[in-house]
């Protein structure tokens, strides 16, 4: 039988997340993303505008039409700010506005259904292996292979409204 040697008369401590007060052990699951859009490389971007006013996203991810790799995503807001400055037109392809991730060197956090808020928070802020603050989160299951939904700033914002407190 194993036993817990302490060494003073205080109980033993848990560390918790400065942030544990608002989540209270929720997940990325809690927030209750909308399931995931993706464009083409090779759909027109009025198509993905049409597909992304229709479901009030602002942001969607780019998969490859032959592996659904995922390659880079649409910036809604910043995608109006280039059909509007004439950079792109309505109908060219999303491949021309999309943005696309960086693979080599970079080591992206992987976020899933089972993500702690916390870290989600942090991630936003640039924290988790963060480089810099992020606008969205693209959930995926553990290994990857799906794109599952995508987590902005305001869904969690929205999740600590509701929440009781």
């Amino acid at each position: 039988m194993a036993s817990i040697v302490q060494t003073n008369d205080l109980a033993p401590s848990t560390t918790t997340s400065p942030w544990a007060h608002k989540y209270r052990g929720a997940t990325v699951e809690d927030l209750d993303p909308p399931p995931a859009l993706s464009s083409k490389p090779t759909d027109s971007i009025s198509t993905a505008l049409m597909n992304a006013y229709e479901r009030d996203y602002t942001h969607l991810t780019v998969v490859s039409e032959d592996t659904r790799a995922l390659l880079g995503y649409l910036n809604i807001p910043r995608l109006k700010e280039l059909l509007k400055n004439g950079t792109v037109k309505h109908s060219d392809y999303v491949e021309n506005a999309m943005q696309k991730f960086r693979r080599r060197g970079n080591v992206y956090k992987v976020i899933t259904m089972d993500t702690p808020l916390e870290e989600l928070e942090a991630f936003f802020n640039g924290g988790v292996n963060g480089n810099e603050p992020q606008d969205f989160a693209v959930v995926t299951d553990v290994s990857r292979r799906f794109v599952l939904g995508v987590a902005t700033k305001g869904d969690l914002e929205e999740f600590v409204k509701r929440r009781p407190a």
